[in-house]
């Protein structure tokens, strides 16, 4: 009896382990990942309850006084510690006090490529509470003018090599009372300043918590502009507690303080600034920065730096598995890739050919209130979604009528959901734990956005414009874009 019972026992310890597994194949990795929501959740909550208030540039002052000497922006041959940065942002901000016409506080507008000046350059605006706008470099004359007055700014500081785009829309700026400073030793364009030579002559003594005192969590901290392939750019207010939240979040995507993260996507653009750039502060690692995507020198500039952890967006890999095939394409050290918008296809292929990388897919946009986590590495899919995640940022597919453009509705006016396996468009509630800010100067693009009485009479939410899937097993998939959502990132690809 005794042993009966014992081998009974033995038998549901294999048993049901093994039924669970078969009738809830995604229940161990779910629980997983709750356990690390529940962590970005209190850490979150944490760092709102900190007064006074904390920002994405405290954890940065955090980092640079826990780990003053640890490389922290790898660029080319040049490598920047923490301190070395930090110092770098205080010359900047300290020569900007000295300069007439910049006030602490007010709007400035960056146009830059990716170089480690543009991210010395925003922190020491963030040291002067001044809000940032992030400017394509690839924009030109009309374009450039209407992204740089989105956001009303009063400053404009300009590299060198993007001195022509400037003179072209001069005598508009000066028109403005602008103060337009240039990232050089020496300009002789009336109307433009030299700055360069300021900034080495400028103290690297830290600035006073004092000149931000004004910001508060709802305070705008950057503006980033959607693609404009459908009109002009719309200039996205992204909040100081967006900052806060997002980087929160990056803490689960497995990234570590030992990862080295290889950022080529454009700073301007939320995938480089947000979780490259914000990221890597976040979590205390490095960044080895490029001027630009290059798909012939990617894996090379992996192995040369040891990177860990690399970004892609939209084809970027297609571009990768379309490069001479190498017989060092799996030496190298790459265990993670995050990022958005690759094919099944193409995610297999990726994978077969460069070695067993984990691929991070999520779903997100700059000014939208919801995103999902392919946690799980199921190939297709942007992310999955459960109940949890339901209960804090409350979403919905409802039925789309492609050929009105619009929403179905009901006899009583409101929308239909969309059933599992059928494609919806994917809305989102607008609440303040999941709120949408919209768009700056742009209160009629703002309210496109906004789709009301939804699931009740009065109910608000955010129209993210993207046609979703939802399967049997709870994993989302993007299938389309409608309207004028249409969004691409501007950018130079090298092969």
């Amino acid at each position: 009896m005794e042993l009966y019972f014992i081998s009974t026992i033995l038998a549901g310890a294999v048993i049901i382990p093994l039924a669970v597994k078969t009738l809830f194949p995604y229940l161990l990795i779910d629980l997983l990942y709750f356990g690390v929501l529940l962590r970005i959740l209190l850490k979150y909550v944490a760092s709102r309850r900190r007064r006074p208030p904390f920002f994405a540039l405290d954890r940065f002052l955090e980092q640079t006084a826990a780990l003053p000497d640890k490389p922290f922006i790898v660029f080319g041959d040049e490598t920047y510690t923490y301190a070395d940065t930090d110092k770098k942002s205080n010359k900047i901000a300290n020569a900007l006090q000295s300069q007439p016409g910049y006030e602490a506080g007010v709007t400035v507008a960056l146009f830059m490529g990716n170089e480690p000046s543009f991210l010395f350059t925003w922190l020491a605006l963030a040291k002067l509470g001044s809000p940032v706008a992030l400017l394509n470099y690839n924009i030109r004359s009309m374009s450039l003018l209407h992204c740089f007055n989105c956001c009303k700014a009063k400053v404009l500081i300009a590299a060198a090599e993007l001195k022509v785009a400037v003179e072209d829309v001069l005598p508009s700026l000066l028109e403005q009372g602008v103060t337009v400073l240039l990232l050089a030793k020496c300009c002789d364009t009336p109307g433009i300043e030299s700055f360069s030579d300021k900034v080495e002559e400028a103290s690297d003594a830290p600035l006073p918590r004092s000149l931000r005192s004004h910001i508060t969590p709802k305070s705008p901290a950057v503006y980033i502009y959607t693609s404009g392939t459908t009109g002009l750019p719309k200039a996205a207010l992204v909040s100081q507690n967006r900052f806060v939240s997002a980087m929160a979040v990056t803490s689960s995507y497995g990234v570590t303080s030992k990862d080295i993260m290889y950022v080529n996507l454009p700073l301007y653009h939320t995938a480089g600034f947000l979780i490259g750039f914000l990221g890597c502060i976040e979590i205390g690692s490095t960044i080895v920065l490029k001027r630009k995507f290059s798909a012939s020198q990617f894996w090379d500039d992996c192995r040369k730096y040891n990177v860990t952890v690399v970004q892609y967006i939209g084809e970027v890999m297609r571009y990768l598995c379309c490069t001479p095939k190498r017989d060092n394409d799996r030496d190298h050290k790459v265990r993670l890739a995050i990022g958005n918008g690759v094919r099944a296809e193409v995610w297999r292929e990726f994978l077969n050919r460069f070695g067993n990388i984990k691929v991070l897919e999520f779903y997100a946009s700059t000014e939208g209130n919801v995103g999902f986590l392919n946690y799980a590495g199921k190939i297709g899919a942007v992310g999955r979604v459960h109940f949890l995640h339901q209960k804090l940022f409350p979403y919905i597919l409802v039925k789309y009528d492609t050929e009105c453009d619009e929403p179905m509705r009901d006899a009583s006016g409101l929308c239909i959901e969309a059933s599992k396996g059928e494609t919806g468009l994917l809305v989102s509630k607008i609440t303040d734990i999941a709120p949408f800010v919209g768009y700056a100067q742009n209160e009629e693009q703002t309210e496109k956005k906004k789709l009301r009485n939804v699931l009740k009479k009065g109910d608000l939410y955010f129209n993210t414009g993207d046609l979703m899937k939802i399967d049997k097993d709870n994993f989302i998939y993007f299938q389309d874009r409608v309207g004028d959502t249409f969004r691409v990132i501007l950018y130079e690809w090298s092969l």
